[in-house]
């Protein structure tokens, strides 16, 4: 089984829609959120501070079982298209 980690900036409800269309896709092994682990160390005057990615809140993890590249492949599709439908940001970490 192949590991698919996606890191979505959105709502609540934004990340609820993307985890239900997840589970629609045939041949998806098991979708699950993961909370966030890594704590943000980021000074209050860094570049980055206040970012939605900085807080916990709108900053989700799923990881995405998938039986093998093609599955894959088409979770990366169907994932891209449906954050261009939700308005969110979806990157793919495949190193799991």
């Amino acid at each position: 089984m192949a590991m698919l980690r996606l890191q979505v900036t959105a709502t609540q409800a934004e990340a609820a829609a993307l985890a239900k269309c997840l589970e629609a896709i045939d041949g998806i092994e098991h979708v699950e959120e993961v909370g966030d682990l890594m704590p943000h160390m980021d000074d209050a005057d860094s570049s980055s501070a206040g970012l939605r990615s900085d807080m916990a809140e709108g900053f989700f993890a799923f990881d995405v079982g998938v039986p093998d590249t093609d599955a894959a492949e088409n979770v990366r599709n169907v994932v891209t298209l449906a954050a261009r439908d939700l308005g969110i940001a979806v990157e793919f970490d495949d190193a799991i």
